[in-house]
């Protein structure tokens, strides 16, 4: 949120060149419509008009609903349900991602094309802000728990060097996993706790995702020339966190999440079009970064539940 807002990187796109028939009216939300715009009326309304938080909160609480059944043949049966459709949603969405790259070259080629090469510039310096908090996010935040934890971090960099590379060059967690799992055996972390942590920080501990969100977010705001206070903007940055969740298991997700939170707080959709035609190199920073968060929680338990002495190493 703070480098978007210093590097203003969305401030000056002209939206004019776009169809109008396109653009989304956006209307001033207090904070008591915000809040109870987030609990769903009606769940099939919300999934039909992508309104994520909605879907978010009405998950959160069918979950709790399901823990609390005593049956467990009832429980399992809805469990089974449950993953099993969303194993087929990953799939389906995998389909549609392959005509992705497709999609990229035409938005770049229609973005330049309507709004001329001078919204490039825009591009490179989100691309440049987004690149610049990460590394401020790994040397403020990573490093300093290495440290607190005595971790060896030069062997331990050695170790995830390979599966962190993979993911940057690939764009994708899932296919780094197995590799990470292993080089975070090999360090020296018992595979109990890795088996245990990895999977789940993919789904719950996106660090990258949920910086380039926040980030993009903003800038859609600022392309569509909306002032957003401080006190909205860390609602939504707070929305991010909970419906990111989950999004490293299918590539380009992060776009339908920004898409879809977007839409939830009446921002345009169309500056999105416009990040779409560097979305691929942007993908490469925020999963690489999830990784390497991932691998660092992983031994910041290892360490917390004894099951490891860095010190020793």
């Amino acid at each position: 949120m703070i480098a978007i807002n210093i590097s203003k990187a969305g401030v000056g796109i002209d939206l004019s060149h776009i169809d109008t028939s396109l653009k989304v009216e956006v209307a001033h939300q207090t904070w008591q419509q915000i809040v109870l715009h987030t609990f769903p009326e009606n769940i099939a309304k919300s999934v039909a008009e992508g309104q994520v938080l909605q879907i978010v909160v009405f998950s959160v609480l069918f979950g709790l609903g399901l823990s609390l059944v005593k049956n467990n043949k009832h429980k399992d049966a809805m469990l089974t349900w449950c993953e099993s459709l969303s194993e087929v949603m990953f799939k389906f969405t995998n389909l549609i991602m392959y005509l992705a790259p497709f999609a990229v070259g035409a938005a770049l080629a229609y973005t330049i094309g309507k709004m001329g090469v001078d919204v490039l510039k825009n591009l490179f310096i989100l691309l440049i802000t987004l690149y610049i908090a990460l590394l401020v996010l790994i040397f403020g935040v990573f490093l300093p728990v290495a440290l607190l934890i005595k971790l060896p971090i030069k062997k331990f960099l050695q170790a995830v060097s390979e599966p962190v590379l993979l993911a940057f060059a690939t764009a994708s967690s899932e296919a780094a996993l197995p590799h990470a799992m292993k080089a975070l055996e090999g360090f020296g972390i018992p595979r109990k706790v890795v088996s245990f942590v990895l999977p789940t920080g993919f789904s719950f501990n996106l660090d990258g995702s949920t910086l380039y969100l926040s980030l993009a977010l903003i800038f859609v705001a600022q392309a569509a020339n909306i002032q957003l206070s401080v006190g909205e903007q860390i609602v939504m940055m707070l929305t991010l966190m909970l419906s990111s969740k989950g999004v490293a298991g299918v590539a380009r997700a992060s776009l339908v999440i920004l898409m879809g939170t977007a839409a939830s707080f009446k921002l345009p959709i169309e500056p999105i079009y416009i990040i779409l035609g560097i979305d691929a190199l942007m993908d490469m920073g925020r999963t690489g970064t999830n990784l390497l968060g991932n691998c660092l929680a992983t031994a910041v338990v290892a360490k917390w539940e004894g099951e490891v002495d860095f010190e020793k190493m």
